[in-house]
């Protein structure tokens, strides 16, 4: 496995797929780029998830959003675009990710982004 940013998100299958149980990944340290300045962006993702047949792979998460350092992004579209993405590769029955942005400009944001699987009836 690399240790370089990526966008790849890795998977392994997950040991106790019958039951249901919350997997919870803090993040506190990522950073992306303001898309209108330039500057830096902070922010402290919460990542909670009911996983499904599959789950994420720490070492990958950490190299996935390492990979937004030098992007650009609004926080709304990154917020939206993790979730999309760990939903994309893991298929969990649930899935909430919240971004909780430093103050810029002296407003903070809190963006929050969920998934439920149309088929999984939460018992």
């Amino acid at each position: 496995m690399s240790s370089k940013p990526s966008k790849e998100i890795e998977i392994f299958d997950n040991p106790n797929p019958d039951r249901d149980y919350e997997i919870e990944f803090d993040c506190p340290e990522f950073t992306c780029l303001c898309p209108l300045t330039g500057q830096p962006d902070f922010a402290h993702f919460r990542i909670t998830y009911v996983p499904g047949d599959k789950c994420v792979e720490l070492k990958s998460l950490k190299l996935y959003l390492w990979s937004y350092r030098d992007e650009g992004a609004f926080h709304e579209a990154v917020t939206n675009k993790i979730l999309d993405d760990l939903v994309d590769a893991c298929k969990p029955r649930l899935m909430e990710v919240k971004g909780e942005w430093f103050v810029r400009g002296g407003i903070t944001t809190v963006v929050t982004a969920s998934h439920v699987d149309e088929d999984w009836d939460g018992s």
